[in-house]
């Protein structure tokens, strides 16, 4: 998660926000308060805050106080007197969890596992816990911004690196561990893809339908530019000398040229992915200190004030536990995916290519396009953009790092076709966003190359 992704969920949590710091105003919570945020509205002010006092609890209106106070304790009442850092993270942890509609699919986590172990079949394990990554992934963002909140800029900046796309993470390690490569590869690279094309398309496009032209920081976006086309060229150097060294083994090439011995071009390939995900990774190191220190007022969004929604200790204990889940559901679809690409006739690289990233990028779609219609072109091109970076510059060549740790030899070869499809899509990208300013017609441009890339992807 960039700097600017952080902002930008800031901005579309900052009514919340507002709504809990004028809780910790009080001194204590009583049941009308916590009826006000529970209905969403402002809450009330004044002596209408305080519990009844001794004034109030003369004549009737005390008599009527006293009676209540004989009964059941309500959920209210039990919260009106629960210690405030209680109260604050039940409160926040509900706005988490209630703030989408997509978390309803929250149900599909027990269910998916539950097919897993109970054998209903590769197909519907795989689609339950697909669809149960996609609110983990929500409510996995909301927590990390709310770390980065607590703890500022550049610890924050580590936090949503580690952390910022956890899923797509967890599953291409799990696919890395069972030797799927082409699975990791395509997951990878259609999350670059579905973040640059169709997060971005989106975000133009409804951002174009409230506003006729929007723009954002020119400055800022010629570095992300730059960074991804590095990232490119680091990906395309590794395929392309595989497949000049391929062609070199064929028989068909000069009869006088002695032909490679196959490991030797293996061992080769390996060390210079290697080499190249460790020039990628001091890149991804500066690109978050350009980011979060020495030019950080590029990025800077409207919220620097805001504070953390969640206690310290909830906020850690929830993304534990949200982490441990998501590793557990990316375990049981990885191992689903090759029976249910035997039996849909979808390949692997259709699969993680197009349909793993839509779980992934949940949450950057959600949030791009909900500030680029609030005019906030700048935030929503770090959500889509700086997402994308970080798939290319950490993703990418972590997989690479802890394939080379683990004894799974994964490289940056890939297939000349989906190097082509990258540099085509990043080229394209660059030349729609090289003015700085956005309209409706540009998102159809970018959603419609993503299209195109999906249908060559599912005739392939």
């Amino acid at each position: 998660m960039s700097a600017q992704r952080k902002k930008a969920i800031t901005v579309v949590k900052a009514e919340t926000r507002q709504r809990l710091a004028e809780l910790d105003e009080t001194d204590g919570f009583d049941e009308s308060l916590l009826n006000n945020y529970e209905n969403g509205a402002r809450p009330i002010e004044g002596a209408q805050f305080a519990r009844i006092s001794a004034a109030t609890s003369m004549g009737h209106g005390g008599h009527a106080a006293l009676a209540g106070a004989d009964r059941t304790l309500s959920r209210m009442s039990a919260l009106s007197v629960a210690p405030k850092w209680f109260v604050r993270d039940y409160l926040a942890t509900k706005e988490i969890i209630l703030s989408s509609w997509f978390n309803l699919l929250l149900i599909c986590v027990p269910l998916g596992w539950a097919s897993a172990f109970l054998g209903w079949g590769s197909i519907p394990t795989f689609t339950l816990n697909f669809l149960s990554l996609i609110p983990l992934a929500l409510i996995l963002g909301d927590i990390t911004e709310d770390l980065a909140v607590r703890f500022g800029d550049v610890v924050g900046g580590l936090i949503n690196a580690t952390f910022g796309n956890v899923v797509e993470i967890m599953v291409s390690l799990f696919a890395l561990f069972k030797n799927l490569f082409t699975v990791v590869a395509a997951s990878l690279l259609g999350s670059i893809l579905s973040n640059l094309l169709l997060v971005l398309g989106c975000s133009f496009f409804l951002g174009g339908l409230f506003h006729s032209v929007q723009t954002f920081n020119a400055v800022s976006n010629r570095a992300c530019s730059s960074l991804l086309m590095l990232a490119c060229i680091g990906i395309s150097i590794p395929s392309a000398a595989s497949m000049i060294l391929r062609n070199a083994n064929s028989p068909i090439p000069d009869p006088d040229a002695e032909p490679l011995d196959p490991e030797v071009h293996e061992r080769w390939i390996l060390e210079v992915s290697r080499g190249t995900a460790i020039i990628l990774l001091i890149c991804y190191m500066c690109y978050l200190a350009f980011q979060l220190k020495t030019h950080s007022d590029l990025f800077k969004g409207d919220d620097d004030d805001a504070v953390p929604m969640l206690t310290l200790g909830t906020s850690i204990g929830l993304l534990t536990v949200i982490t441990a889940v998501v590793a557990v559901c990316s375990e049981f679809l990885t191992d689903s995916i090759k029976d249910v690409s035997e039996k849909t006739h979808l390949s692997q690289t259709f699969i993680g290519l197009i349909i793993l990233p839509i779980a992934g990028n949940a949450c950057e779609h959600l949030t791009a396009c909900i500030v680029a219609m609030r005019n906030k072109m700048d935030l929503s091109m770090g959500v889509a953009v700086g997402s994308s970076i970080q798939i290319a510059l950490f993703a990418i060549p972590f997989n690479v790092v802890v394939g080379w740790a683990t004894g799974h030899p994964f490289s940056l070869d890939f297939t000349p076709f989906a190097a082509l499809v990258l540099v085509v899509c990043v080229v394209n990208a660059n030349f729609v966003t090289a003015d700085a300013t956005s309209h409706w017609l540009l998102g159809v441009q970018l959603i419609a190359l993503y299209c195109l890339v999906s249908v060559a992807y599912f005739y392939q």
